[in-house]
C-alpha cells in the first residue's frame, strides 16, 4: 500500500469515526499519544549529525581506539578477550 493510499484510508476512517463523539475522543487521545512519542524519539538525528557521528567513528578507528569481534567469535568470548570477567 502506498503512502497516498494509506493517507486516503486514514482520512476515510476518520470521517466515519467523526460521526461518533466517543470514538472521536478515543482517536484524538491516541493521536496525541503518537505525536508525543514522535517528539520524544531519542534515536532520531539529522543527516548532518549522522554523518558527523560516522566521521568521528572512522577517526577513532584510525587512531586504534576501536576493537572488533573476530570471525566466529561470540560476544562472551570477545568480552573475556577484552579483559571483562564474565
Amino acid at each position: 500500500m502506498t503512502a497516498i493510499q494509506l493517507k486516503a484510508e486514514v482520512m476515510h476512517n476518520i470521517n466515519v469515526v467523526a460521526e461518533d463523539e466517543n470514538m472521536l475522543n478515543r482517536v484524538a487521545k491516541y493521536l496525541r499519544k503518537l505525536v508525543a512519542e514522535r517528539q520524544t524519539d531519542s534515536t532520531e538525528m539529522t543527516k548532518e549529525a549522522f554523518f558527523a557521528k560516522l566521521e568521528r567513528g572512522e577517526k577513532a578507528y584510525e587512531r586504534g581506539e576501536c576493537h572488533e569481534i573476530l570471525p566466529g567469535e561470540d560476544l562472551t568470548t570477545y568480552l573475556r578477550r577484552r579483559g571483562y570477567d564474565i
